[in-house]
């Protein structure tokens, strides 16, 4: 029971550490933890899927509502809120699956999710501002599809690097945490 209270305490901190960082000013652009968050709780709850689905949406959700309090205080050009952003939703959420995926009691499989989750996302999101004539508006062509990819290099390179450092931290704390809880049975 002590260890089930722990568990849920331990991911309630993670979902608003997480927000609290991903709404962090000069934070570098793409540089976030919520990859991992998705990866780590499909992993975790590869049994109870609802679960493993809402605990990225709620760290998304609550770290918009820090985006948009700073934004209606002048403090980020950053809004919380904004037209289309039920598809980041629903493209954060769904890299779960890469949790269920991969093999996550192992290294490989830890670093594989860690590359596809924000892989993923970059080709499938930055598809749909393409499609949608967002970001810079490119044409309709195969060169303004590349250079809507090209301009969101430095955003991929960002997520794919925070995808791989956050998911070490959260799986190295959690086999940690699980590793002593197992030897304090033990004795």
């Amino acid at each position: 029971m002590k260890s089930k209270r722990s568990l849920v305490i331990s991911i309630i901190l993670v979902v608003l550490i997480s927000a609290l960082y991903r709404a962090m000013p000069n934070r570098p652009w793409g540089f976030a933890p919520q990859w991992a968050i998705a990866i780590f709780s499909g992993a975790l709850f590869a049994r109870d899927k609802k679960m493993a689905f809402i605990l990225p949406l709620i760290s998304m959700f609550i770290s918009d509502l820090l985006y948009q309090v700073l934004y209606k205080n002048g403090l980020t050009v950053i809004p919380g809120f904004y037209s289309g952003q039920w598809l980041n939703y629903l493209l954060f959420t769904a890299m779960a699956v890469y949790g269920f995926l991969f093999n996550t009691k192992k290294i490989s499989g830890i670093l594989g999710a860690s590359i596809a989750a924000p892989t993923t996302y970059f080709i499938i999101s930055n598809f749909l501002v393409w499609i949608s004539g967002g970001g810079w508006h490119h044409p309709k062509t195969m060169n303004g599809l590349v250079q809507c990819f090209v301009d969101a290099v430095p955003f991929y390179t960002n997520s794919l690097i925070s995808s791989i450092i956050f998911s070490a931290i959260l799986f190295g704390a959690y086999t940690l945490v699980i590793n002593t809880a197992d030897k304090k049975q033990l004795s």
